[in-house]
């Protein structure tokens, strides 16, 4: 269970619901302030879902739910309206929330997802219906066979209750730790009818990421060393004003969407009490919006308004630091998508341009052998030298990506890469040519025919 779910559905002053087996999980998340309310009975839980659409307000809400004998499945689903309940449920299996909600008359999920850990499907990352905590765990120890058949058992049960949801309106998509690749592999119905090679639903990249990593967009991060939390907010204000500068010159609206989107997070960031550990920062920004981020904290550093270095990084789950044909490559159509070209030009690149460190490795979020992934560390210390490196290291590490989704054929990419192209005349990019459906059917016939 991460709370980041929990606390983007308050952010958006949505409805939130997601299932934990690990009781003690849900008692630190609540503890820390990303949970309101637990509960423990699935039809208090419905009762509370209906009283919050019915009221169509933000409902902030702290009660501890009772506590059952049974603790059961770990999973996450997350439901949203125009208005915010978050509660964490613990104690009934995810697959027997899915269920519920399936057999009830009214409608109260508009959009469903599945973040359950099912890279790691029978080692813990998910635990199957009908078994407490602890049975599930000896039965994994003890029986291996038999709790990889219970598992499969219980994908075929959670899909056939997402799918008759989503038969009366609800919209489903994976969020990226594969749950469509296992259901399907449990035997569960996630096939697409029309083409049994495709899954009848998209990754959340596919529907939602992929094009928005396109324009450059993705999640950029920074570590105040320092420790101080006066430092961090400083940064915040930094980084909000490069935004802002940047959303008076932008003449495109698709890019006018994510800056405001952005501006909006950052501007809210400390009062939604995001830090845990460290007084660090994550940022969706594209490469103007990192490079001119991180020259202006370096500037700070320098003149001593932020008291310590700062170091810079981003998630695998970026605009170009990952190949992975499940999750962030999802939407690469051109065939390419099971290539690992990306991640190591990332790797390759970020280390010639001066990253503190740089690595290269295999699995994270869909699991071993599923994807390649490219990360850096770059340290801003005040100096001359920290700042020619994020000029150069930062441009490369996003317009990389957009490059290499703009040679699969995704617009929103090869917009960005031809500006690019337009503002700094040494960048040379070899843009594909498209062919029309028509022109390709009949190429493939005549080549038949021979």
């Amino acid at each position: 269970m991460s709370g980041a779910q929990g606390k983007a559905s308050m952010v958006c002053e949505c409805v939130g619901i997601i299932a934990e087996v690990d009781e003690q999980a849900v008692k630190k998340r609540f503890k820390q302030g990303w949970v309101q309310e637990v509960i423990s009975d699935l039809d208090k839980l419905i009762q509370r879902v209906r009283i919050a659409k019915q009221k169509k307000k933000p409902l902030q809400l702290h009660i501890m739910g009772k506590e059952e004998k049974k603790n059961r499945k770990r999973g996450k689903v997350f439901f949203f309206g125009s208005f915010y309940l978050f509660i964490y449920f613990l104690n009934v299996n995810v697959v027997d929330l899915w269920e519920k909600l399936a057999g009830l008359d009214d409608m109260l999920v508009e959009l469903g997802s599945d973040q359950t850990s099912l890279h790691n499907p029978f080692n813990g990352g998910y635990y199957p219906v009908g078994y407490s905590l602890e049975e599930a765990q000896k039965l994994m120890m003890n029986d291996p066979k038999q709790f990889k058949i219970a598992v499969e058992k219980s994908l075929q049960r959670q899909v056939k209750a997402i799918n008759k949801l989503v038969s009366r309106g609800m919209r489903f998509w994976d969020y990226g730790n594969c749950f469509l690749l296992e259901s399907s592999r449990a035997g569960a119905d996630v096939m697409n009818p029309d083409n049994n090679k495709l899954f009848r639903y998209p990754s959340y990249v596919q529907d939602i990421m992929g094009d928005i990593f396109s324009l450059g967009f993705g999640p950029f991060r920074w570590v105040c060393t320092s420790g101080k939390e006066s430092d961090l907010a400083k940064s915040d204000v930094i980084a909000e004003k490069v935004l802002r500068d940047l959303r008076k010159k932008e003449k495109e609206i698709r890019v006018q969407g994510q800056l405001d989107d952005n501006i909006f997070w950052i501007h809210s960031a400390m009062q939604n009490k995001l830090v845990v550990g460290s007084q660090a920062r994550i940022l969706y920004a594209h490469a103007m919006g990192r490079v001119n981020i991180a020259v202006a904290l370096n500037e700070a550093i320098a003149r001593g308004h932020i008291s310590g270095p700062i170091v810079l990084s981003r998630d695998h789950h970026d605009v170009s630091g990952t190949d992975s044909p499940f999750r962030e490559t999802s939407n690469i159509y051109d065939g390419s998508a099971f290539c690992a070209d990306m991640a190591v030009q990332n790797f390759a690149g970020d280390a010639f341009r001066g990253a503190t460190w740089i690595a290269l490795h295999n699995g994270g979020g869909v699991g071993w052998g599923e994807v390649i992934n490219g990360g850096f560390g770059l340290v801003l210390d005040g100096t001359k030298e920290a700042r020619k490196r994020a000029e150069e290291m930062l441009y490369w590490d996003v317009n990389n990506g957009i490059a290499r989704r703009a040679w699969s054929g995704n617009e929103n990419a090869q917009l960005m890469i031809t500006r690019v192209m337009n503002e700094n005349q040494k960048v040379k990019v070899t843009m594909p040519n498209s062919v029309t459906k028509s022109i390709l059917d009949k190429a493939c016939n005549n080549h038949s025919r021979l």
